[in-house]
């Protein structure tokens, strides 16, 4: 609607993923790294987890685009299945039957293809997105399938991606043999300030825009305001940005503009939003730039002491004061009891 408008020859901020508009943050580079070593080396296992609308499932089919002819694909995105419809969904994916064929058929015909796949020089892997819908018996037989080996060498390569409870399924006490064969796995976190301003100007780039002053410098810190680094979240506001400019006759996004899109969105400050999350118990997006676990510095062990040393005074200042008002409560009564010897 607003193309002719800003001149631009296509759409930069739709919300389906498309790699042609993929920017490669540091984080999305770490990640597609370990992606591509994992494919490379037969080196079974790579978790990536990431919030919603980090650009998980857009940074996967890149990997997946990029593959070369000697590898062998299996891309499962519906994994809402038992562990029987997984490996069906994996088999078939591998261009094999799956016609009357039980659990152990099925395993049968899968070790058979790896082990053929493998004999011929061709590397076999597999790709599941939304993994934090994976039941345990599903994860179960990924361990085992990952444990495959021939002239120890891996026989299929193993990428799991998903949301942050992805990481905690993994971690749990029931997968504790599928977590010691993950030797790889990241964690993909929002865009930094200066990689929402980056981020934005790529897509405009893809999508020729012949001005590259379509949003204003305050344009973009509030847009890392709003949406927090979040690329499907930029994508939503400056798509509504550039709408509401266009209504008004403006040939550049503002701060004030973004500020109204927000407003036509309902959306409060990213802040803010995590703080409703938090309140109604779910996990705001992490904000630790792509790291998979926070570690505890200095800086916050010598908080920490400060806070238990005040709170210790606060207690023995606290056991001061009764003290000193039962000795008060105490005098009391031994004077109560003198007036009452003397009548």
């Amino acid at each position: 609607m607003y193309l002719e408008h800003f001149r631009l020859k296509d759409h930069p901020f739709r919300l389906t993923p498309d790699q042609d508009f993929f920017y490669m943050g540091h984080g999305h580079a770490r990640a597609k790294a370990y992606m591509d070593y994992t494919v490379v080396s037969r080196d079974g296992f790579v978790v990536i987890t990431g919030e919603i609308g980090a650009g998980k499932t857009t940074l996967l089919n890149k990997i997946i685009a990029e593959m070369s002819e000697d590898v062998v694909l299996a891309h499962i995105n519906q994994s809402r299945l038992s562990d029987v419809e997984f490996l069906q969904a994996v088999v078939s994916a591998f261009g094999m039957d799956i016609a009357n064929a039980g659990k152990v058929e099925l395993l049968n015909r899968l070790r058979s293809f790896l082990q053929r796949q493998f004999e011929a020089d061709r590397r076999v892997v597999l790709a599941v997105d939304e993994a934090q819908s994976l039941g345990y018996p599903v994860l179960e037989e990924i361990r085992q399938l990952v444990g495959s080996e021939a002239d120890k060498s891996k026989l299929i390569s193993v990428i799991l991606m998903g949301q942050p409870e992805l990481r905690d399924l993994i971690n749990s006490p029931q997968m504790e043999q599928l977590s010691q064969r993950v030797r790889l796995r990241f964690h993909l976190g929002p865009l930094t300030r200066e990689e929402v301003r980056k981020y934005i100007r790529h897509r405009l780039r893809v999508a020729r825009a012949v001005s590259g002053d379509l949003f204003a410098d305050g344009a973009y810190d509030a847009i890392y305001r709003y949406a927090g680094g979040i690329p499907r979240l930029i994508n939503s506001l400056c798509d509504m940005a550039m709408l509401t400019a266009f209504v008004d006759n403006q040939f550049q996004v503002s701060a004030a503009i973004v500020k109204q899109a927000a407003e036509e969105l309902d959306w409060p400050l990213f802040e803010a939003r995590q703080a409703a999350m938090r309140r109604q118990g779910v996990a705001p997006p992490s904000t630790d730039g792509g790291q998979a676990d926070r570690e505890i510095n200095v800086a916050d062990i010598s908080e920490l002491a400060k806070a238990f040393t005040a709170g210790i005074h606060g207690v023995a200042d606290a056991m001061d004061g009764l003290r000193k008002d039962l000795q008060a409560i105490d005098r009391r009564l031994e004077e109560l009891a003198k007036r009452l010897e003397r009548r």
